[in-house]
């Protein structure tokens, strides 16, 4: 297949060499642009743990001048891909929620309620979830740092905005709502062209504005990771849509942008 990817770099390279390896013709479309924060303000140093629902925030504190003073606290991770990035980053004590949102709540919630220290989490300054509401709702306090930002693009390439409107892309990858969003944006003029392909989406709330918008036909993955969404590739190649290629590396994922 023809495909498009639109996550950000440099997680938008790694997806192509994995959809390359099964064969697939890709281009690369990043809709988002980040940033991290260099003078993000951590407050003071007491904290019982550190929450991360995306590998850019573990990407952006591993620059931070105070990055030391954080490795040795427990890390609770939205997914895998995001835990991995935090393993790279330098944490050691690193717990994955294997899923989105929800499963890092019940995550934190079964760890450090009742924790007499706060929570720290390393966010992105536009979230899809409320993380720390919900968890003062549980009677938690979570101090809430920005350490990235994610600037949608402003247009497509040349190259890609050709094949687009050439029918050359079969398929369009979507990790995040913002991404769609920022897809939809860059294509306001070649609205027909870019909703012709099968888009493939790592959640409902990310297909939601593709649906809106007259999106064809729009796939979700059965789990919001990596290789979920690429099993919806593979069965529309005459593979098996309800589990994850067998070769398939580990997942690198932004759920929550």
């Amino acid at each position: 297949m023809r495909l498009l990817v639109t996550r950000p770099e440099p997680d938008n390279a790694r997806t192509a060499d994995t959809l390359r390896a099964l064969g697939h013709d890709v281009l690369l479309a990043p809709m988002l642009r980040i940033e991290p924060v260099a003078d993000a303000d951590l407050g003071a140093s007491c904290w019982s743990a550190v929450l991360l629902t995306s590998a850019n925030g573990a990407r952006a504190i591993a620059i931070h001048p105070r990055r030391d003073e954080l490795l040795g606290l427990p890390l609770l991770a939205v997914g895998r891909g995001s835990a991995e990035a935090a393993r790279d980053a330098g944490f050691v004590d690193v717990t994955s929620a294997d899923g989105d949102a929800r499963d890092l709540l019940r995550l934190a919630s079964a760890r450090f309620s009742g924790a007499r220290k706060p929570l720290l989490y390393l966010a992105g300054e536009d979230r899809a979830a409320d993380v720390a509401g919900a968890l003062a709702e549980r009677g938690m306090v979570v101090n809430t740092v920005v350490v990235y930002r994610a600037t949608p693009a402003a247009r497509f390439s040349v190259e890609v905005r050709v094949a687009l409107q050439d029918s050359a892309v079969d398929g369009v990858l979507h990790f995040s709502r913002r991404s769609a969003e920022a897809y939809l944006a860059c294509a306001r003029d070649i609205v027909a062209a870019s909703l012709a392909p099968v888009h493939y989406c790592l959640s409902a709330r990310t297909a939601e504005p593709l649906q809106r918008a007259g999106a064809g036909r729009v796939e979700v993955a059965l789990h919001p990771d990596e290789p979920h969404l690429l099993a919806l590739i593979a069965a529309g190649t005459g593979g098996e849509a309800a589990r994850p290629p067998a070769a398939m590396p580990k997942p690198r994922s932004n759920r929550l942008e």
